[in-house]
């Protein structure tokens, strides 16, 4: 329920010179333009009672309690201090659910010491509806100001005395969230909190621990065993993670005659898995205190729990119903006096996402051990089926009555990896490599280059002016050189521009930057990237995310830089999904879409959302085809010359796809970027574009293109098929990190 801030607005009419005004004005509308002209008070003795109490009533719509409080006489303010009157307007307003005031004047009398105003007060409860009051406010001249002679009864009549407001609250469970099939992720259930005391693992279990807690919470093995393994021996409470009551009994008979197992029961809103997806799903937890009188106010009970970031509170309205509550009036011996009314819950939608659930958890754990986010979206919709972001948080965290919440939270939001960061939306990159299928378009569209355009692809480029730039083949050979004396990466050589792009020779790309800008064209590469979607919001819904960054190149070393994706290049893998989508498609820009229904308590759907197409790429069919063939180039051509063709030998599934390392500014350690495109055409499997970055890495063939195939694998195949080249098996790796594989060679900046 989107929230609106109530307004109150009164016109008093006063005749000059008259002592009593009979009758009264229409009531005014809560909540009126903010173009029409305010109230019009003639004034006859200044400074004017009904001025005076309008201040009161704005101030009281403000919620500046303390501000009323101001404008009580003397002898009021004797009979209360401020904080106890700022508490029991506040405490009345929420146990009343106010959202809006209105006012009508019915009669006021003036003398000369004292002022009598009588009005028809509105009420509009969120939870009860319209209360309608006659009041009577007596004010007094003090100081040269009028006053109001205060008593509790001028909040509402009812709690005259001494009485106050209590709600009655009935809450009803919050929706559930589904995937594209189905299958919960998010939902109301009873769930276990597993932990671990080292001090009784015994020895011979432990594999047998590890396994089972793994199934259960979700996590790879190697994790539950690095929660504990510093604590070995010590008697002391390490949290795991958790599972559901009913995947806990299946394994109960297991579990209790495993040492050093701990397991704590609670009933709460239960993330699957340990979080599938969770920056996008997000968490819900308590109110915050500043939160308390916003949602109170719009009907919420003080103890709810609502949606903080993700879709969780994107969808609040919808995943949260509408609470039912009974309001009454209670004495000062806690005793109820009357009943002021009642509202029944109105219960709340459940959403299916686009995600698929099985392919969204697997691909989590492709990227386990590293930093880093991959996208999965339908090539030919737009529909997002993984949003995968590590490090991964676990949302169940965030319940308080979790066993795990008290110590496991504390580490959560201290993590300096921010775990809850959503890199794939969030995290703004410079692209690398990747980005020359933008500089080829933008050559291509130029007029000035052809596909089979020729270039000497050399060591280095010297065209610029005073500096010398080296390609990767020359940091290759040089890298070999001191490793084993020996320098076996030879220059590309000549290459026509497509096999430029599947060579991914840096020389042809800084080439194109570098002549474009002086041929006067010093916008046509970041314009080809902004027409590829890039430096703008995607406008995906449910989640957050940002613009990342295109800019017009300043200087001539600025459009070199960025003609191969580096200098102030930034950019969302989701923005790099898509336009590889597009790219495959045939051009289309699809809205990435994340939510695919809603659907009420009775299982009936009530909005179901569409693929929207929202632009196109602005390069011609045959500029497009001569773009397809050159990325395939990169997984196909077996010289071998293609960049990652070595990752893709002999694999069945038809693949487009473009390599990149990007510079970091940290020598040894560039981002390794993969995004691509499959072809398959198989009826009922729609083909997916992917986009794979592993922070930090190393080089795009040497890490990204890995998890990009695995990706791929599990899509197609339902499972990994081959362990990488840094695992002893799938998901066992031979080192805690992805930096230093035994066997394999640390990359070096400017591999694509």
């Amino acid at each position: 329920m989107k929230s609106r801030v109530f307004n109150v607005l009164i016109i008093f009419a006063l005749l000059a010179g008259c002592a009593s005004v009979p009758g009264g004005t229409s009531l005014i509308p809560p909540t009126p333009s903010p173009d029409l002209p305010g109230p019009s008070i003639q004034v006859t003795n200044a400074p004017d009672v009904l001025n005076q109490l309008k201040g009161f009533f704005e101030a009281w719509k403000a919620n500046s309690y303390d501000v009323m409080y101001g404008y009580l006489t003397d002898a009021s303010r004797q009979t209360i201090s401020q904080e106890d009157f700022v508490k029991r307007y506040r405490n009345a307003m929420n146990n009343l659910g106010l959202q809006d005031l209105g006012v009508e004047v019915l009669s006021s009398t003036l003398n000369p010491h004292d002022a009598q105003v009588n009005v028809r007060m509105v009420y509009r409860s969120s939870m009860v509806g319209d209360l309608t009051r006659d009041m009577t406010y007596n004010l007094r001249l003090e100081d040269g100001n009028w006053k109001l002679d205060w008593e509790d009864g001028l909040i509402l009549p009812e709690l005259r005395g001494g009485n106050t407001l209590a709600m009655d609250y009935e809450s009803p469970n919050r929706g559930e969230i589904y995937d594209r099939a189905g299958n919960v992720i998010v939902s109301q259930s009873q769930a276990v909190a597993f932990g671990v005391n080292p001090a009784f693992i015994n020895e011979k279990q432990e594999g047998t621990l590890i396994y089972e807690l793994a199934n259960l919470t979700g996590m790879a093995p190697g994790d539950v065993q690095a929660k504990y393994q510093n604590y070995y021996g010590q008697d002391w409470y390490v949290p795991i993670g958790e599972a559901s009551l009913e995947e806990t009994n299946k394994r109960y008979g297991v579990l209790a005659g495993l040492g050093g197992v701990v397991m704590n029961n609670y009933t709460s809103r239960y993330y699957w898995q340990g979080g599938i997806a969770p920056q996008t799903i997000g968490y819900i937890s308590p109110l915050q205190p500043e939160q308390l009188d916003e949602y109170v106010r719009k009907g919420y009970a003080p103890d709810s729990r609502i949606g903080q970031v993700g879709i969780e509170k994107w969808a609040e309205e919808k995943l949260a119903g509408k609470s039912g509550g009974t309001l009454y009036v209670v004495g000062p011996d806690g005793n109820i006096v009357s009943y002021l009314g009642k509202t029944d819950p109105v219960q709340p939608s459940s959403i299916y996402l686009t995600i698929d659930k099985s392919l969204q958890y697997q691909s989590q754990q492709a990227l386990t051990g590293f930093n880093g986010a991959i996208v999965v979206m339908e090539r030919d919709s737009g529909r997002v089926l993984a949003l995968v972001s590590s490090p991964e948080f676990d949302p169940n965290l965030f319940e308080p009555d979790n066993y795990n919440s008290s110590s496991g939270l504390g580490v959560l939001v201290n993590d300096p990896n921010t775990p809850m960061l959503n890199r794939a939306t969030q995290g703004g990159y410079p692209l690398g490599s990747v980005f020359k299928v933008i500089t080829f378009s933008a050559a291509l569209e130029s007029g000035t280059y052809t596909p089979n355009l020729e270039f000497n692809c050399e060591y280095t480029w010297n065209e610029f002016p005073g500096r010398t730039f080296n390609d990767w083949t020359y940091d290759r050979y040089m890298s070999e050189l001191r490793a084993t004396g020996e320098g076996k990466t030879p220059p590309s050589g000549v290459l026509t521009l497509s096999q430029g792009l599947m060579r991914s020779c840096n020389p042809w790309f800084w080439h194109i930057g570098f002549d474009l800008y002086n041929q006067g064209r010093v916008t046509a590469v970041a314009d080809m990237a902004r027409g590829f979607g890039l430096s703008g919001p995607t406008g995906i819904e449910g989640v957050n995310e940002i613009s990342g960054q295109i800019l017009n190149p300043p200087t001539l070393l600025d459009a070199v830089n960025q003609s191969i994706g580096q200098g102030d290049v930034l950019v969302t893998p989701l923005q790099v999904a898509r336009f590889m989508a597009a790219i495959g498609n045939g051009g289309t820009l699809y809205r990435p879409q994340v939510i695919e229904k809603y659907m009420d308590a009775n299982k009936a759907e009530t909005q179901v959302f569409k693929p929207e197409a929202v632009g196109t790429l602005p390069i011609k069919p045959a500029n497009l085809a001569a773009l397809r063939e050159a990325m395939l180039g990169v997984i196909e051509n077996i010289n071998p010359r293609g960049t990652a063709e070595h990752r893709f030998r002999n694999f069945e599934i038809k693949l487009y796809g473009k390599t990149g390392t990007a510079e970091t500014g940290i020598p040894g350690y560039p981002h390794s970027w993969f995004a691509g495109y499959t072809d398959q055409q198989i009826e009922g499997v729609p083909d997916i574009a992917i986009a794979v970055i592993a922070e930090n890495a190393g080089e795009g063939s040497e890490f990204a293109a890995q998890i990009f195939r695995r990706v791929v694998e599990i899509y197609f195949f339902g499972r990994p098929r081959r362990p990488y080249s840094w695992e002893t098996s799938i998901g066992v790796t031979r080192t805690p990190t992805p930096f230093g594989f035994e066997g394999t060679q640390t990359a070096q900046p400017q591999k694509p």
